[in-house]
């Protein structure tokens, strides 16, 4: 089949490009980057250059794919520490034009890679643009079927665990304890995702992605381990101290009472009600195998 995807080659792209070359489809990789070009085809794909704010360009690369897969992350719209950008609002601009490439260029088929808290728009802070992305695509007709990816928590968000550990000695944030919660491995998604393409698509359906569950306190202890820190501890303070270290750091407001809203969420438990109703089975990556990597990282930063 013919595939178009977005998201370039990062954490899921890139796996996920190979993994479809490898089962025989023909994809197209849209990147914003020119340089991304020759990595693109050196996996056997097509590079597409062009802006995911350019519904013109996403239709015309669209035109004629069986099956589009699409994401929006926050690199697209900004850096973190930009206080000028509305992320909320660029990427849902990035859906907009998502839904209106999909209706002009006629593909009946769509993979949305979306997140765990979509199904809500409530108190899920800076997820909210994959609640409105969602709601978007779900306005297409319904003869064009859409699989709804949710993962969880990515493990890839630990590595900003690394200089708090370096600096203040342990894992910082507004909830902990003992309660397991689930975490990802974009080797995963990009594995669920390949499935899901090979499989027949019918309306508008849901699927989460989580690859392990484990609570703060079990993440300390292999993390630490890891690291050569056995008795690394994850602390909890309050939502105020951590909002007020995070602007001090020059955060995006937004971004940072965002992040800690969902973190509250996590902490509530709120975050997890639909993903505990729809639970998925896990995948291969579990965090000891997560934690070699993060040693990794750990050792090499200064």
């Amino acid at each position: 089949m013919k595939i178009t995807i977005t998201g370039s080659l990062g954490n899921i792209g890139k796996p996920l490009t190979k993994q479809l070359v490898h089962n025989g489809h023909t994809v197209t990789v849209i990147s914003s980057n020119s340089e991304k070009k020759s990595d693109i085809e050196k996996l056997g794909a097509k590079a597409a250059i062009g802006s995911m704010f350019d519904a013109d360009f996403l239709t015309t690369t669209f035109k004629g794919a069986d099956i589009v897969y699409l994401m929006e992350t926050m690199e697209a719209a900004g850096d973190e520490f930009d206080k000028s950008v509305d992320f909320i609002s660029t990427i849902t601009q990035i859906g907009n034009n998502y839904k209106k490439a999909v209706e002009q260029s006629g593909v009946k088929q769509v993979v949305h890679l979306s997140s765990i808290g979509a199904h809500t728009n409530k108190g899920i802070g800076i997820l909210l643009f994959h609640f409105n992305v969602e709601s978007l695509l779900r306005q297409l007709p319904a003869d064009v079927a859409i699989k709804f990816i949710r993962p969880v928590s990515f493990y890839i968000n630990m590595f900003s665990f690394v200089q708090t550990i370096k600096n203040k000695g342990s894992i910082i944030s507004n909830y902990g304890g003992d309660k397991k919660a689930p975490w990802v491995s974009p080797l995963d998604i990009a594995a669920v995702i390949s499935e899901e393409i090979d499989k027949p698509f019918a309306g508008k359906t849901v699927r989460y992605v989580a690859s392990d569950e484990v609570s703060p306190n079990e993440i300390a202890k292999v993390l630490g381990t890891a690291i050569g820190k056995p008795d690394l501890e994850w602390k909890v303070i309050s939502d105020e101290q951590l909002l007020s270290n995070w602007l001090n750091i020059g955060f995006n407001e937004q971004v940072a009472k965002g992040f800690i809203e969902v973190q509250a969420a996590q902490r509530t438990g709120a975050l997890y009600e639909d993903y505990n109703r729809n639970k998925p089975t896990l995948g291969k990556i579990k965090l000891i195998d997560f934690a070699k990597d993060f040693a990794t990282v750990f050792n090499q930063s200064e």
